[in-house]
């Protein structure tokens, strides 16, 4: 009877290992890791928020792709923190359930949020005499409306079908609930429901990436034919982009080449750390990438930092 319970109200995080003291050490460096990707991605979001001359499509585009950091990491940090200090590592169905939802949908949200930054760089790039009239504030709206609501239905559905499922264990080879972990405790056969879910990733994932490679081919092509001056601006714009688009789609690759491999057969650190790469990386490389690449955010990055620098030294005298 209690370990019928325990199955079905409870699951064991099994990926935590024993390291002594350096819990301690680990905590302290996942705390100021998480501190730092609120921090950067809060000043991108206020100084674009702030600054009118940061009210254009690219820009807004970057402060969701900064929101959606915050969403992806607050979804896994605070448990994961909890977690190093704790020596069980039980969660609640409920909590581990809501923990899949919001990783999940922040996953799929990073896909389509830089395919629509892939578009908006299209469109400067190829059709730069039209921009303003096809990047409108509602053509913004439509985009960024498309890019929140059709994943979050997607996963709605998808993890509405594996809640239903039966379990017959509660040991998760994970360190935060994953819903690939969930289907392999499944009690019954799960080829009907790994099919389901195989096809609605690939169908999320294959869609904007092709849609983002099809730009930038198309980008590339429009450069070739430009003067260097006019390459040189193209790559300081798209380069950013890029590099969060690459990023991401290496440790997401990682993290799902990992949950399909025999975790007992891998070093459980370098497991560890390859599985939460996907949500740690893109989060803290993101606004250094915008904010320091980008000329017009970095300078009113500065700006504002600098001028409640000289704020405080003023009330101070």
């Amino acid at each position: 009877m209690e370990n019928k319970t325990t199955v079905s109200f409870y699951f064991n995080l099994t990926m935590f290992m024993k390291i002594g003291y350096y819990h301690y050490a680990a905590f302290v460096f996942c705390l100021l890791l998480y501190s730092f990707i609120v921090f950067a991605n809060l000043v991108i979001i206020l100084v674009i928020l702030q600054e009118k001359t940061l009210h254009e499509p690219m820009y807004v585009f970057i402060a969701f792709l900064s929101f959606n950091s915050l969403y992806g990491s607050t979804g896994f940090f605070p448990r994961f923190l909890m977690d190093l200090l704790s020596d069980t590592h039980l969660i609640s169905r409920p909590a581990c359930f809501t923990q899949i939802y919001v990783i999940y949908t922040y996953a799929s949200f990073e896909v389509t949020v830089l395919g629509i930054m892939a578009y908006d760089r299209y469109v400067a790039v190829c059709h730069p005499l039209h921009y303003h009239r096809k990047m409108t504030r509602k053509t913004v709206c439509a985009l960024t409306f498309l890019a929140w609501v059709c994943p979050t239905c997607n996963l709605t559905v998808t993890i509405t079908t594996v809640v239903r499922l039966p379990l017959c264990d509660n040991n998760i080879q994970k360190v935060y609930c994953a819903s690939w972990n969930i289907v392999k405790i499944s009690c019954p056969t799960t080829s009907v429901s790994n099919a389901a879910a195989m096809l609605g990733a690939i169908i999320m994932a294959f869609l904007p990436f092709s849609f983002i490679l099809y730009t930038y081919l198309r980008i590339v092509v429009a450069c070739w034919k430009n003067s260097l001056e006019t390459r040189g601006k193209v790559v300081q714009s798209c380069l950013p982009h890029v590099v969060s688009f690459v990023t991401y789609s290496i440790t997401s690759f990682i993290d799902t080449a990992l949950s399909r491999q025999n975790l007992e057969e891998i070093n459980p650190f370098v497991a560890v750390i390859l599985s939460i790469e996907f949500i740690i990386i893109p989060p803290v490389l993101n606004p250094l990438v915008y904010g320091l690449k980008l000329p017009e955010i970095r300078r009113h990055i500065f700006k504002t930092l600098y001028g409640k620098l000289q704020t405080k030294k003023h009330s101070s005298r």
